[in-house]
């Protein structure tokens, strides 16, 4: 695991699942959570494997130190597919509690800072 992810100790990681969805916010919930891992804060994780129960996702995000979900739109398919699989200790970011709206929200660099800089906090405390 890079350094970045972890401390001297061992930790277990901050894991972060993320829309990736085909609507615009699905895509800047995507870039948020890539950002956040390039620059240390957690690691992006497979939504996906949580969805089909991957053995070795499963138990890995249940030694996780935190659990972050970032939902693009108010569907929340990331948040749902945790608790389907019987996560409830998580944090969720929801982008249109930050001002974005499905099929209105370009994917710019501003508005993955955005996202980035609300979860950045969350993954901090």
């Amino acid at each position: 695991m890079n350094e970045k992810n972890t401390c001297a100790c061992g930790t277990a990681p901050k894991l972060i699942f993320a829309c990736s969805g085909a609507a615009d916010v699905g895509a800047v919930a995507d870039q948020a959570a890539r950002k956040l891992t390039r620059d240390g804060k957690g690691k992006m994780f497979c939504t996906v494997g949580i969805g089909g129960r991957v053995s070795g996702i499963m138990e890995t995000t249940k030694g996780a130190s935190k659990i972050l979900a970032i939902d693009g739109c108010p569907l929340n398919c990331v948040k749902n597919c945790l608790e389907q699989a019987g996560f409830a200790n998580f944090a969720h970011v929801q982008l249109a509690d930050l001002g974005l709206e499905k099929g209105k929200t370009p994917v710019t660099e501003a508005n993955i800072a955005l996202v980035a800089g609300k979860c950045e906090k969350i993954l901090a405390c």
